[in-house]
């Protein structure tokens, strides 16, 4: 080799490595007149590029000797020798590229990429789980020990410069290994074409074999066309497009340029590989039983880690890329494909990371500031298995900004071993309708003898752990006035009461085929008519509501009903320091209610709704409940004369939610009577025997209420007419409200506790839709249920809410659990 100083030149012949005027280095380097001061002040001499083993060439070997693009090959790293200075190159050797120890990695890597090639045969093998790790370990240390022979023999045999020499520009273009190899250098030359070519070929033969078996599985859709064989079974298809992406490798020119990406792939496949194992093993799953004894996870865990630090330290924005691709792929076959019974890694980490969570979520009550809406949905079908109410899941998907979990439960009436295929196709229905409207949760349907235990049990026992649902919505009976039988409302009532025994919030949509679709957006106000409180779910609700975009441009505006004997100034100033602790934006107003005398639309509610109950009651109750059946109707306590614990009459309506469980009347409750009370009134407690078989007839059918229709329509006309005659002045129900007959009086004449109840309802419901009658949404509290099963009693309750929600387009009914929801805190 000639050598200029510590540079190395090009192809320069033995006779003309010199420095004579004239000769071939002085025309190069004194072409232009005045020669290159490196030519001046450096000497040129003759050195041999393969020394042999004794020469001690090893050790100047040893060191590393990594250079820039564009800097000269030299003996040692001193500047003036590798750096240009700005002048021209003459025919001195240079890198072509940046070299460093990652980037050689990068470029070396995929020549030992052979690592899975007994495994990609493995359906050749007559016993593969014994032949592969015998085999592929085998060949992984013969393999490394010659790589590992070549480069200490070729450190101790060839000089530094002709090592870094890449396309061996000093002697000529010739391969260094040609120039060592005996008997001549044409057994390198040929050894090394075929070997090319046999990899080559390999690779084109393997390749498209592989890729039509990925398409055959149907993992990635769009790969399907290539699954095609010709007639001779040879994958065509994917043979061209494997020759289409080589094509693509051969025209770069340089291969140094694909292999870090290339590297990069393999490095990716072998890390997975050693991830799915670790994971197989730390997951325990039961179907991991390697054959191979001496394997441990921590093995897998290291070379996963070795992996990834060799994909960064060659380079990481093609380790970046290499994994974005990765992850696309992965989720394109999340999304369209996959549908193979394999598993995967993910899901076993979710399993697992779900099992750990639940146990360590607590199962008592959660903080304030971690309470969210876990949503139990209690679905109606149709008779096709439909769900009935399709908005319910539309306003479900709206509540997701609680970030709770959300089930949908479906009940189907008979026997599950008789319907089992019937509630496997109404679980179908569901998931569809909950993936249209965008529910993310979980579906099922229960078969039960009797709706109202079936429900009952959903409430109990839906739920995991601390994932039990905290919240219930259920759908108003909208027919049951209309219906002959008191199960519409009895399967209602019952839920509510089960609700509220599971100290669970309940949600009573009323209305909900106005309520807006998942993709509608609407503008307007969203009144909330605090009347009692309920630990803030009706402040968290309309705010969980805003975050969707159908209510998003909508405003929140709180009422809350005061008497005139209340400070109003004084309540809407806390009422407003309160929203501003809590962060709520909302606009603040009170309602002063006054007692006036009740009126004769009062009476005519009330007339209405007792002669309905007198009908039921003759249909439904043998003649010995008829003779005893005793009006247990709801007592309200009057306040004091002196006007003492006095509190709104709004609240009448209202059962709060904290009841305590002593004798103690408060003017702020509705209580229903004892039987210790009725006693004590006069009245008579029904025989047990009564009682039950009062509610045993509840579940029979009967058809008989149609016939009474008519008569009960002309009664309840004759008696509203009478009643609107004279209006009582006094406010108390009992007094005289017509002039007829005694009889007909004594006949007709409302109950006491239900006048004022009725006139409670009627009033609030008057001043709800004079200030919200063009609200988009009303949240209003849902009043307790009565605790007697009586048909009467639930009846009236049912009326009661009819009266307090007439007029308003969409309702929302909240009942609070009980627990605080939201504080100043949270």
């Amino acid at each position: 080799m000639c050598v200029l100083g510590k540079r190395l030149l090009k192809d320069v012949a033995v006779a003309n490595c010199t420095k004579d005027e004239g000769g071939v280095l002085w025309n190069y380097f004194c072409a232009s007149g005045e020669c290159d001061p490196y030519f001046k002040a450096e000497n040129v001499t003759l050195v041999r590029g393969i020394k042999g083993l004794k020469s001690g060439v090893f050790f100047d070997n040893l060191f590393p000797s990594f250079l820039q693009e564009g800097q000269y090959i030299a003996y040692g790293m001193d500047p003036e020798h590798i750096e240009p200075m700005d002048r021209p190159s003459y025919n001195q050797v240079y890198a072509d590229l940046t070299t460093a120890f990652t980037i050689l990695i990068g470029i070396f890597f995929p020549s030992v990429t052979g690592i899975m090639a007994g495994s990609n045969r493995s359906g050749d093998l007559a016993d593969a789980q014994k032949s592969i790790p015998i085999g592929t370990i085998g060949a992984i240390l013969t393999t490394s020990t010659v790589y590992l022979s070549c480069v200490l023999l070729f450190a101790g045999t060839v000089d530094n410069l002709l090592l870094r020499d890449k396309f061996g520009q000093s002697i000529g273009g010739k391969l260094v290994v040609a120039n060592m190899a005996w008997p001549n250098q044409w057994v390198i030359l040929i050894g090394s074409f075929l070997s090319t070519l046999g990899a080559g070929l390999q690779s084109l033969t393997g390749a498209p074999r592989l890729l039509q078996a990925i398409a055959k599985d149907g993992i990635i859709p769009f790969l399907e066309p290539f699954a095609v064989s010709s007639k001779r079974g040879e994958p065509t298809r994917a043979l061209i497009l494997t020759l289409l992406i080589c094509q693509c490798g051969i025209l770069l020119g340089n291969v140094d340029l694909l292999a870090p990406l290339l590297s990069m792939f393999f490095l990716m496949c072998y890390g997975f590989v050693n991830l799915a194992c670790a994971l197989q093993t730390l997951l325990r799953t039961p179907n991991w039983r390697p054959r191979f004894k001496y394997y441990h996870w921590c093995l897998s865990l290291f070379g996963l880690t070795l992996c990834i630090s060799i994909m960064f330290m060659t380079s990481w924005y093609f380790a970046l890329i290499a994994m974005g691709m990765a992850v696309l792929i992965y989720k394109y076959i999340e999304y369209r494909g996959a549908e193979k019974e394999w598993g995967d890694g993910i899901r076993g980490i979710a399993l697992s990371a779900a099992r750990y969570s639940l146990l360590r979520l607590e199962e008592g009550p959660p903080h304030t500031k971690n309470w969210r809406p876990q949503i139990l949905m209690l679905a109606k079908l149709n008779d096709d298995f439909t769900p009935k109410y399709r908005k319910l899941f539309s306003f479900v998907s709206q509540l997701k900004a609680g970030k709770g979990l959300a089930v949908v439960v479906s009940l189907i009436h008979g026997d599950f071993t008789r319907r089992a295929g019937e509630a496997a196709a109404a679980k179908q229905a569901l998931r569809k309708v909950m993936d249209d409207e965008k529910v993310k949760g979980f579906c099922d349907v229960l078969v039960a003898s009797n709706i109202a235990d079936g429900l009952s049990h959903a409430v109990q026992t839906i739920g995991l752990g601390g994932m039990k649902p905290n919240t219930v919505i259920i759908g108003w009976p909208y027919g049951w006035r209309q219906s002959e039988d008191d199960r519409t409302w009895h399967v209602f009532l019952q839920t509510v009461r089960h609700v509220s025994a599971a100290r669970m919030a309940l949600l009573v949509p009323k209305g909900i085929n106005f309520f807006p679709a998942v993709g509608d957006k609407i503008a307007g106000n969203i009144d909330i008519w605090w009347i009692v409180h309920d630990g803030g779910l009706l402040m968290l609700l309309p705010f969980l509501l805003k975050q969707h975009r159908s209510w998003k441009n909508c405003k929140m505006r709180i009422f809350t009903v005061a008497q005139m004997e209340d400070n109003s100034i004084q309540i809407k100033k806390d009422l407003k320091m309160f929203l501003y602790h809590l962060r709520i934006e909302a606009e603040v107003e009170v309602v002063e209610m006054m007692d006036s005398d009740i009126s004769a639309y009062t009476y005519e509610r009330t007339l209405m709704m007792e002669q309905r109950n007198q009908m039921l009651r003759k249909l439904r109750l043998n003649k010995r409940e008829k003779e005893n059946v005793v009006d247990n109707m709801v007592e309200f306590t009057q306040p004091t004369a002196n006007g003492e614990d006095r509190t709104p009459l709004v609240q009448a309506i209202v059962d709060h939610h904290h009841h305590n469980d002593n004798n103690t009347k408060t003017a702020s409750k509705v209580r229903f009577a004892d039987p210790s009370e009725n006693k004590e009134n006069g009245e008579e407690e029904p025989d047990r025997d009564e009682k039950n078989e009062t509610e045993s007839e509840k579940d029979k059918d009967t058809k008989e209420a149609t016939d009474q229709a008519d008569k009960e329509a002309d009664n309840t006309e004759k008696l509203a007419n009478n009643v609107a005659a004279s209006p009582a002045k006094d406010k108390k129900a009992g007094g005289d409200t017509s002039k007829g007959s005694d009889d007909v009086k004594s006949a007709f004449k409302p109950d006491e506790g239900n006048v004022r109840r009725m006139h409670t309802a009627v009033k609030l419901n008057e001043v709800i839709v004079n200030k919200s009658h063009d609200a988009q949404l009303v949240i209003l509290n849902l009043p307790g249920p009565p605790k007697e099963t009586y048909l009467e009693r639930e009846s009236n309750y049912m009326e009661f809410l009819e009266v307090l929600t007439e007029g308003l387009e969409r309702v929302l009914m909240v009942r609070g659990g009980g627990r605080e929801v939201i504080t100043i805190y949270s």
